[in-house]
């Protein structure tokens, strides 16, 4: 197989997608987890069912509604257009916000189910000692789930790898904007170009099983302390 007769872009565009979207989930979804894993208040089903909708939604409909939102013609779209002249549609940084939304659960999740996990003692100990809330978050907690961070990470990666409705409605198909591979793959598909749609399939498939082969040994590796 000689890479030089592959078109290489939508895969280099395919894993820029994954790694940013990974980074800025993680980011948001920590204090997110945080707030689920320890808040007692009532509305919290709520945030934890409205966080968990992309598990359920079909992607086309997700991909849709947030189309319909970035529309410089809508309230939303015509706002970014306005104050930051950003149209969201049709454009990498609109597939990149509709990735993060897509790929939120898997993150926060992860991570929530991390922070639920460990002794409570951890944390009393900690603000015992006089330390801050985000002091025990990054010197005691985060060091003591590492198994669920690195989960959150790399299928928060992996899912986003593999994205087609969303980034489809949202994106279209546009040549080194918002062509990743998976929509090359459809498009190589319907042109009748088997073999240039198998090399894209194959890269995802090997990237996919190595990372679930990372998850499954970080949980070995990092076990995690069980309250």
């Amino acid at each position: 197989m000689n890479l030089v007769e592959y078109d290489l872009q939508p895969l280099w565009l395919s894993f820029k997608l994954a790694s940013m979207t990974t980074t800025i989930l993680f980011v948001i979804g920590l204090p997110i987890a945080y707030y689920l894993a320890f808040s007692t208040s009532r509305i919290k089903p709520m945030w934890e069912a409205l966080i968990s909708m992309p598990l359920v939604l079909p992607p086309s409909v997700l991909g849709f509604y947030l189309l319909i939102a970035f529309n410089p013609q809508s309230g939303f779209g015509a706002w970014l257009l306005a104050h930051f002249d950003l149209r969201l549609s049709f454009s990498f940084l609109g597939i990149l916000f509709g990735s993060i939304i897509f790929s939120l659960p898997f993150m926060v999740q992860a991570l929530q189910a991390g922070l639920q996990s460990l002794p409570l003692e951890l944390r009393e100990a900690a603000y015992t000692l006089g330390q801050t809330r985000m002091q025990t978050l990054r010197r005691v907690l985060l060091p003591n789930m590492k198994s669920s961070i690195l989960s959150g990470l790399v299928l928060s990666f992996a899912h986003t790898l593999g994205e087609f409705g969303v980034v489809l409605m949202i994106g279209g198909n546009i040549p080194g904007v918002t062509k990743v591979a998976s929509i090359a793959i459809y498009d190589e598909v319907e042109s009748l170009h088997y073999a240039n749609a198998h090399f894209y399939s194959l890269v995802l498939v090997l990237l996919s099983f190595l990372i679930l082969i990372a998850v499954y040994l970080s949980k070995r590796q990092f076990p995690e302390k069980n309250s």
